[in-house]
């Protein structure tokens, strides 16, 4: 940052900004947030910044009061959107454990599930507060540090002092979202429409044993070929919206590989194996139901075959990420040393922008905090004597890791946002590195999964609240807000976040199993619906390392995949790996709502737009996005909800054809280009902030 820089607010003026309404408004929209990004992540292996959001709804919210100033605005975006990194790290980890199968849906559903997650979420938040605060002033005045997405929340602040925050377009799409959601649930509107093409049975020329003097005619085949539309989401599609056509592309691109490829080579053949069995009645979730092709497809050779496949592509190009951030994980981790030093050795200041929380409460903190995630691996492990030092290096390995990943974070967001940063590659890392300890130490089976889980889970909420953290300290810095009090407010917003967001988690994933037993396919966590890929990583890995139980000619296939696609220099391996992991109807509609966004391209560059007018058409894209994703995710909680409290909702139309559905989806891609661009304004206007 240059001397010359001044925030927006001057030092010496000194506005109401630590209120009880911007925190009690901040906290509602940290919970709320923090639940739609727990919703989009478990089924679409991504989370969106909360950052805009958090502001454009914290600004409309405070306006209720005439009062208001833009630092009680600050704080409440700061409090509101760390519920989303609280969020992020939970559904990267939680969900592991129950895909692992060391805690059962019964266990997390009860008061020690709850208790065990809920701990994890705190000590990972609180760590990462605690790393932060130590890093803050350097890095938020590093020159080489942009901000980008920090940058861009400050300058919405900023326009929203003229009364322009685009609030009400937001809540009109959580409108339209939410409704939408709303008729799916009663099946006025199709979410899925898929339909199964038998192959014709056949033996492969060339296959049999015959002229080797072996009685072997060939490989006989049937089976056939799934197809699948695009899912009726408004928050996929919105999702394909903010991240682009090329990367809604590749991401389209891993299912167009798993269920156009992977699905139909295996079901073709594997048939003969599974041909008998056709027709038969089986029990699912205490139902009977007919076993079809299409079950076979979705529930035996996809989650069994094609995503430990996946499962490999993505530990390869998760490699390859932090390959390719070496230099700047490099950096950060030397910067991190660096500026504990400058920290602990800085004086205090009489400036009100540069005050920090006290540097010794901070160290107290810290070392009470080692001595709690001690406690907390060895409680996890049984409290028994042979898991004490288990315990004891998994805590060491946890401050240490945690503390680097923290620093790590909060660098990639100064550089590329927080929207880019790579949280599971770096929890990756340190799982496996706390797996293979936990096989060295002797700590194997089910109580070395549980631990190696439990370092994985601290580190990646840890990571995800500083990044978080880091990027709405910038934005303070930008405007003028007090760094102690939006230290304070993250630590309570932590908390509550962390008291508060097993609850979404326990909903979806007991709403989605019994709603899996009515309509017969595989629910939960991992399954069809909320499939969430990286705990399925998680899971894999920390079952193959320490349990032993890994299929590794599936993960190698993977990995040899993975490879492929680096050395054609693809974009993004791992987006293309996450693709392949999710449902194709999921896939399909994120690439829907990528191809919106490159019509809407397309259409800036045919009317020549300049970039003003470019970047209040982003704007009010990206704000239209968020509020579909917000609707969606929302609605989709309270039908889970219902689900789980067994109030069955009535299928008004059970036979609603799906080109009501097409209807919808072309419906919000024209909402999606129409209304961006009649926000491109006058050439002569002053630029609006960009937020995409």
């Amino acid at each position: 940052m240059s001397t010359n820089f001044k925030p927006y607010v001057p030092a010496d003026q000194d506005l109401k900004e630590f209120t009880l309404r911007a925190l009690l408004i901040g906290l509602v929209l940290a919970v709320v947030l923090g639940a739609a990004n727990a919703y989009l992540g478990l089924k679409a292996g991504m989370t969106i910044a909360a950052t805009y959001p958090a502001a454009v709804l914290g600004m409309a919210l405070l306006r209720l009061f005439r009062d208001s100033n833009i630092l009680e605005e600050n704080l409440t975006r700061t409090v509101g959107s760390i519920g989303e990194s609280v969020a992020a790290g939970a559904i990267f980890t939680l969900p592991a454990f129950l895909i692992a199968g060391v805690w059962s849906d019964d266990f997390f559903s009860s008061f020690a599930g709850y208790w065990k997650s809920t701990v994890i979420m705190l000590v990972g938040g609180i760590a990462g507060i605690l790393f932060v605060t130590l890093l803050r002033r350097v890095m938020v005045e590093d020159p080489d540090l942009p901000f980008p997405e920090s940058v861009a929340a400050g300058e919405i602040h900023k326009a929203g002092r003229s009364g322009a925050t685009g609030a009400k377009y937001l809540f009109y799409a959580m409108g339209i979202g939410g409704a939408i959601e709303f008729f799916k649930n009663f099946a006025i509107l199709k979410g899925l429409w898929q339909k199964f093409v038998i192959f014709s049975e056949k033996i492969i020329p060339a296959t049999g044993l015959g002229t080797y003097g072996l009685n072997y005619k060939g490989v006989n085949t049937g089976g056939g070929f799934l197809l699948k539309s695009p899912s009726l989401s408004p928050a996929f599609m919105g999702v394909g919206y903010i991240i682009g056509p090329k990367l809604a592309a590749l991401n389209f691109a891993g299912g167009v590989l798993a269920w156009g490829l992977f699905v139909p080579i295996l079901l073709l053949v594997l048939a003969p194996q599974f041909a008998p069995f056709i027709g038969s009645k089986i029990m699912l979730g205490g139902n009977e139901i007919v076993l079809t092709w299409d079950f076979i497809a979705d529930n035996i050779i996809f989650p069994s075959i094609v995503k430990p496949i996946a499962i490999g592509g993505m530990l390869m190009s998760a490699a390859y990420t932090l390959w390719n951030m070496r230099k700047s994980l490099a950096a950060g981790i030397g910067r991190s040393i660096d500026d504990v030093r400058k920290a602990a050795t800085a004086g205090e200041t009489t400036q009100r922008t540069d005050k920090d929380i006290n540097i010794k409460f901070v160290f107290l903190g810290l070392l009470a905090i080692s001595v709690v995630t001690f406690v907390v691996y060895w409680w996890f492990m049984g409290f028994s004597s042979e898991n004490f030092v288990p315990a004891l290096v998994a805590a060491l390995v946890m401050m240490i890791a945690g503390f680097f990943f923290a620093a790590v974070s909060g660098y990639l967001v100064g550089l590329i946002g927080s929207s880019n940063n790579p949280i599971s590659g770096l929890t990756i890392s340190t799982l496996v590195v706390a797996a293979i300890l936990m096989v060295l130490l002797g700590a194997k089976g089910t109580s070395g999964v549980i631990v190696v889980l439990a370092v994985a889970g601290v580190i990646c909420v840890s990571a995800a609240v500083a990044g978080e953290m880091l990027q709405d300290l910038k934005v303070g810095h930008i405007l003028g807000g007090t760094p102690w009090k939006m230290q304070v407010g993250d630590f309570i917003g932590v908390i509550i976040s962390a008291l508060v967001m097993w609850i979404p988690l326990f909903i979806l994933n007991a709403g989605d199993l019994k709603t899996a037993a009515l309509e017969g396919y595989k629910g939960g966590f991992g399954g069809a619906v909320l499939a969430a890929p990286q705990a399925g990583l998680m899971a894999q890995l920390s079952k193959g390392i320490v349990g032993g139980e890994m299929v590794w000619p599936l993960i190698i296939v993977g990995i040899i995949m993975a490879i492929g696609f680096i050395l054609v220099k693809v974009k993004s391996p791992m987006l293309v790996c996450v693709g392949m992991y999710l449902s194709f109807g999921t896939v399909a509609a994120i690439f829907v709502g990528g191809i919106i966004r490159w019509v809407v391209d397309v259409l800036i560059a045919r009317r020549k737009l300049n970039e003003n007018q470019k970047s209040r058409v982003d704007n009010r894209g990206v704000l239209l996005a968020a509020g579909l994703i917000a609707g969606e995710a929302l609605m989709g909680l309270i039908f889970a909800f219902f689900a789980f409290m067994e109030w069955q909702m009535p299928k008004l139309w059970r036979d609603s054809p799906f080109f009501l559905s097409v209807i919808v989806m072309v419906a919000l891609g024209y909402l999606l280009v129409k209304l961006p661009l009649n926000n491109a304004g006058d050439p002569d206007e002053p630029a609006a902030p960009s937020i995409s």
